[in-house]
């Protein structure tokens, strides 16, 4: 009978052809995650030129998935540590599919309802990057950590890229109710397809005896030799005091709450709940947390919600700014948001080579900086759609800003927590983004509407600086790598 130690084991081993199948088959319901995500942002010029209304009355619909994704990721978050990183990504994907395909089927001018189904699949859109995110560094070599975390988070924009494109072909020639029934049957086909090809997170299963002989499997078509009798043992795992078993409790008193709160459907109690969200997940997070860790959970906090906030004033209100305020057809907005993605998938692309290269630091702050310059730059621009070159090349450097720093902050943020905490943390710190998230349209919409075009860039400028700081506090941030692949410093003590 051997004693084999997983977090070791994966820690230190190969990275096979095996485990990068793994990394993609979680990139693909990220993917799915990204499309969902930004199919209303894409339908509102077409839901104004049916339903009528101005911007402004979608605001709160636009807000609510969001509400919905800040329940989700704390919600999605624990259920990945109790019930299993795998069941709970594709209940999640599961959840997300009804309710998009739903929305096929509202009402004409029944934008209640319109918000209503967008909170509920919000949920489950939620309750899948935390959880994606764990998978993936769980599958995996520490060193290939953050990469494979990026790999699989940076499918986020590359969605929004798929979605934009989706929203250009289907809407003119279908209309937009059949953007909506394919955003809906294509996640649960793919789903379908990884219920049966995804295994069980290998450290998950080591703290559970009954499922040994699944983990044997899994770990044997990783490429590790492991006899048929082997007992498992996890030395990674910090002694840190925790209660998150205790946290689902806290999560459905506080949804419950929150959804009876929400019933009158106006924007002014949606913001204030938000907040009040905001300062139960903070006590939460003290309540949960050893103090080792409330330094860089403040600031994980921080860096998630304005990162959230500033990337979503530009996907929940780029395309219908542009054809209100630009003179930009729909289809042009459309590419243009898909421009803004593209770039977000080469920027994280980079950002994920830069941290192995110089650690997060260094590279998440440096992209911060250059974001904020960026946004100056098109703050001090005209709109116009002659010269569309040059608007494109700038709304893709900056896209590729935006998205790389959010992308690499769920790298950071696996980095940060132990693996017995890891989804609840991952997926605490996501819950509050998505508070920035929720307040993304209004803050959007108010800043259009006080300072008109420069109004709108500025604001993506100061919230990348909101960003910078909030990074800086972290402590634990991922270390630079070696050529030989080691971390040139050891992490911080879990």
């Amino acid at each position: 009978m051997k004693t084999i130690d997983v977090g070791q084991v994966l820690d230190e081993g190969r990275w096979t052809g095996y485990q990068k199948l793994l990394i993609v088959g979680t990139a693909l319901t990220i993917i799915l995650d990204g499309i969902d995500n930004q199919l209303l942002p894409n339908t509102i010029p077409a839901l104004i030129a049916d339903w009528g209304g101005t911007r402004g009355n979608y605001v709160p619909a636009l807000a609510w998935g969001p509400f919905g994704m800040m329940i989700g990721g704390l919600v999605g978050g624990v259920l990945g540590d109790r019930l299993g990183r795998r069941t709970a990504l594709l209940a999640s994907v599961l959840t997300f599919a009804v309710l998009t395909f739903a929305i096929a089927y509202v009402p004409a001018g029944r934008v209640d309802l319109l918000g209503l189904f967008r909170f509920l699949a919000g949920v489950g859109l939620g309750g899948a990057m935390p959880n994606a995110a764990t998978l993936a560094s769980e599958y995996v070599p520490r060193k290939q950590r953050p990469f494979a975390v990026t790999m699989t988070i940076i499918c986020i924009p590359l969605g929004g890229v798929v979605a934009a494109e989706m929203a250009a072909r289907i809407i003119p020639d279908y209309g937009w109710r059949a953007l909506f029934q394919a955003g809906g049957v294509l996640p649960l086909i793919i789903a379908a397809i990884l219920w049966k090809v995804l295994p069980e997170s290998p450290r998950y299963l080591a703290a559970r005896k009954e499922r040994w002989p699944e983990l044997t499997r899994a770990l044997r078509k990783m490429g590790h030799h492991v006899p048929d009798d082997a007992v498992y043992a996890d030395t990674g795992r910090s002694a840190a005091p925790t209660k998150s078993g205790n946290a689902i409790y806290y999560v459905f008193v506080v949804a419950g709450l929150m959804a009876l709160w929400q019933l009158g459907y106006v924007a002014g109690p949606l913001v204030y709940g938000a907040v009040a969200v905001a300062l139960i997940l903070l006590a939460l997070a003290i309540r949960e947390f050893s103090p080792a860790y409330w330094r860089d959970t403040a600031g994980l906090f921080g860096s998630f919600f304005f990162c959230l906030m500033v990337n979503y004033v530009i996907i929940q209100l780029l395309v219908v700014f542009l054809t209100g305020n630009g003179g930009f057809t729909p289809p042009q907005a459309n590419r243009a948001l898909s421009i803004s993605n593209v770039g977000g998938v080469v920027g994280a692309l980079a950002g994920a080579l830069l941290i192995q290269q110089f650690g997060s630091r260094i590279t998440m702050l440096g992209m911060s900086a250059i974001a904020i310059g960026s946004a100056v730059v098109l703050a001090g621009r005209p709109l116009d759609p002659a010269d569309m070159v040059v608007f494109l090349i700038l709304i893709g450097v900056t896209g590729a800003l935006l998205n790389a720093v959010q992308t690499t902050m769920y790298a950071l943020a696996t980095n940060v927590y132990p693996t017995e905490i890891r989804g609840t943390g991952v997926g605490t710190a996501v819950a509050v983004g998505r508070i920035g998230n929720v307040l993304a349209a209004f803050v959007g919409n108010y800043a259009i509407d006080v300072g008109k075009v420069p109004g709108y860039w500025l604001s993506i400028a100061i919230l990348m600086g909101l960003v910078l700081a909030s990074l800086a506090i972290i402590q634990r941030h991922v270390p630079r790598t070696s050529l030989a692949g080691a971390p040139v410093a050891a992490p911080a003590s879990h």
